[in-house]
């Protein structure tokens, strides 16, 4: 996969801030992992977006999935082709951003989600 750098958009910098600070996670990679499952956890597809790339929030895919980047990749592969998606380049770095924004969203409008805990909990459900 060719999906070198990822650059957030400005709401999505935001609603980082506001996890960082509920959750005490430092680093923006590690909220974004936990982002990026849960947009995969939920059935539906991601609604198409023009999404900005206007924040100075960036990181390599390296970054992203650290030494599970192999793992991400290929749970985006899945998702894509139990979407009916094509897996070309395009297709796959256009459903990451969809489901990373898409998860960013999710846990920083989810109100119970006040700790690190409330991820961990969240991931057992």
């Amino acid at each position: 996969m060719t999906i070198e750098h990822i650059r957030l958009s400005k709401q999505a910098r935001e609603q980082l801030i506001r996890l960082k600070r509920h959750t005490a996670i430092e680093h923006w990679n590690v909220l974004c992992r936990w982002a990026f499952c849960r947009s995969l956890a939920e059935p539906s597809v991601p609604p198409p977006a023009k999404i900005p790339a206007d924040s100075n929030v960036e990181m390599s895919w390296r970054v992203f999935g650290g030494r599970h980047a192999e793992i991400y990749t290929a749970l985006l592969k899945q998702r894509c082709a139990k979407d009916g998606l094509l897996l070309d380049e395009e297709t796959l770095a256009q459903q990451f951003r969809l489901h990373l924004h898409r998860g960013i969203a999710y846990l920083a409008n989810d109100r119970s989600i006040r700790e690190i805990g409330s991820l961990v909990a969240l991931a057992t459900r």
